[in-house]
């Protein structure tokens, strides 16, 4: 088969797509031959060197993929030979065939084709994971998510618009605040040009978001603490603004506020099972019902994968960007 691998840590000269070995289901795993996969920011990582898959996992880069089921390993139940499925991976999506383990393998939601289905484990996974089972957000609730053009942006943003939420949402340029309006948010802000804490707490007489969701880290976490309200819930899932800052807890102990720091890759199987099960039963029933869509910005070949990284790179792109294998 023909797989996206790195050839060092460095610049886009390091991505290839070349003949390898194809892999073999073991036991609980199923083969699947990809139609589609995504880039993440967490394969730009990888490729940078800083961001390793978890040990025992291939350096096939892919977090997600979508397919047809060829092979199934022992003891595997759930799933037959000919069934289209999209799937979480901790590796491994960016190439023409693919393992994955079958707790992590999800039938496609209605109305959903099955190229545009590889736009959906990841973020789906994260957002239902974070904002409905960690941090719990109800109808009725106010949300501020940072990013709201990326994939996990524009997925939140529908999502929490779906469970009834007022969603304030943050992006850079004028056409993402736009599209962020679009898919469902009820205050879009500039980071760039608007003070954001001091628009949330507009936007909600002075009470807070219940909960944030922040791709930021270090950078946002004074300021998100700010913009919490009382009993408010911080979901911290990316460090782009980096890893180390000062917090004052007495404002985190005065509004009785929690901050959670959640990865998806490396936690234990039986975890991204259990994640997958909910988005299954909990998001797919949403976008069957067409209250919340897929937002892709581009699709292209497996082998424009360096195109791709720099789409991604360059912060270009609304949504995400997929990679076909034909």
């Amino acid at each position: 088969m023909k797989a996206v691998r790195c050839s060092g840590a460095g610049d886009i000269a390091v991505l290839h797509w070349s003949q390898h070995d194809d892999p073999t289901p073991g036991p609980g795993e199923v083969l699947i031959a990809v139609a589609a996969s995504a880039v993440n920011r967490a394969d730009l990582l990888q490729r940078l060197g800083v961001y390793p898959p978890p040990p025992g996992v291939t350096d096939t880069l892919g977090l997600e993929c979508s397919g047809r089921i060829v092979g199934l390993g022992e003891g595997v139940s759930t799933w037959a030979v000919g069934d289209e499925v999209c799937a979480l991976l901790a590796g491994g999506g960016q190439a023409e065939l693919a393992v994955a383990p079958e707790g992590q393998v999800m039938a496609l939601p209605d109305t959903v084709d099955l190229v545009t289905a590889a736009a959906l484990p990841e973020v789906s996974a994260t957002v239902w994971s974070n904002l409905v089972m960690i941090a719990g957000l109800t109808q009725g609730e106010t949300v501020l998510i940072h990013g709201g053009a990326s994939g996990v942006g524009t997925m939140a943003i529908q999502v929490a618009h779906a469970l009834g939420a007022q969603v304030i949402a943050t992006a850079g340029p004028a056409e993402k605040v736009a599209r962020c309006r679009e898919l469902g948010a009820h205050v879009a802000i500039s980071y760039r040009d608007e003070d954001w804490v001091a628009a949330t707490l507009d936007a909600t007489n002075g009470r807070g978001a219940d909960v944030i969701l922040d791709i930021m880290g270090a950078s946002y976490l004074e300021r998100n603490v700010n913009a919490l309200a009382a009993g408010g819930r911080l979901v911290i899932i990316g460090l782009q603004g980096g890893v180390t800052a000062e917090l004052n807890l007495s404002a985190l102990l005065t509004k009785r506020a929690t901050i959670h720091a959640t990865s998806l890759r490396s936690r234990p199987l039986t975890e991204k099972a259990e994640i997958c099960s909910a988005v299954v039963a909990g998001l797919w029933p949403l976008i069957a019902a067409g209250k919340v869509k897929p937002v892709i910005h581009t699709t292209l070949r497996m082998n424009q994968v360096a195109e791709a990284h720099l789409l991604v790179a360059n912060n270009e792109h609304i949504g995400k960007v997929l990679l076909t294998t034909a």
